[in-house]
């Protein structure tokens, strides 16, 4: 029974440990340079600051917008 009791406690608190996540992009960089990856919106050049920020405004706009979407 006692084994039990500790095997059962072991298995709870090794379900609340956070595994580090190291797999993440650089936060140094701006945004709108990208990642180097030929996968991007169509229309947007990366690193071009100017192009970053209307493709921002035009998914806005556009896509997110359920106003524009229900007329």
């Amino acid at each position: 029974m006692r084994a039990a009791l500790i095997a059962i406690a072991a298995f709870a608190l090794a379900a609340c440990g956070e595994k580090p996540q190291t797999n993440r992009a650089d936060h140094d960089t701006a945004l709108y340079k990208g990642t180097g990856t030929p996968f991007v919106a169509p229309g947007w050049k990366q690193g071009d600051r100017n192009s970053w920020e209307q493709q921002l405004k035009t998914r806005a706009q556009m896509g997110q917008n359920d106003y524009v979407k229900v007329n």
